[in-house]
């Protein structure tokens, strides 16, 4: 088998239907495009969302939600979560570069630490934002914290 000899396979390929050519083609007459109305007619384009008059439903429903555009999302641990992160990492440090380098998070996240949980015992924590309750709890146990 080369380039020169190759067809497609058997019943692969049909003959297109040729549409408003006469009542000899079988598709004469109003062209496949039943009887009257707006998509019989030519140039006929009908804009996404219309419903033939009726007040269409994205007009119909009421407007819902804001979009805060000075809303600030961050990434949040809890102190149980960073427990765990300690026993994975080896090192009581925790900040963007070694929460990045583990894949907990990515170098543009805004990092939040929360209280649920126990705090690691020596843990420095150096973040963008951390509740009172977790700030308290990793003082306690020996840490620190840094805002960044």
């Amino acid at each position: 088998m080369e380039l020169h000899n190759l067809k497609p396979a058997k019943g692969a390929v049909h003959k297109d239907k040729r549409i408003g050519r006469g009542e000899g083609s079988g598709h004469g007459g109003t062209a496949t495009k039943g009887h009257k109305g707006q998509k019989s007619r030519s140039g006929a384009k009908i804009k996404r969302g219309f419903e033939g008059g009726q007040t269409p439903m994205h007009r119909r429903l009421p407007k819902a939600g804001f979009n805060n555009i000075n809303r600030v999302d961050f990434k949040v641990f809890n102190l149980d979560q960073l427990r765990d992160f300690v026993d994975l990492a080896k090192t009581t440090d925790v900040n963007m570069d070694t929460l990045t380098k583990f894949g907990f998070c990515k170098a543009k996240d805004l990092v939040k630490i929360l209280g649920r949980g126990e705090a690691p015992s020596n843990l420095n924590v150096k973040v963008k934002a951390c509740s009172e309750s977790a700030s308290e709890k990793i003082k306690a146990a020996g840490g620190t914290v840094e805002t960044i």
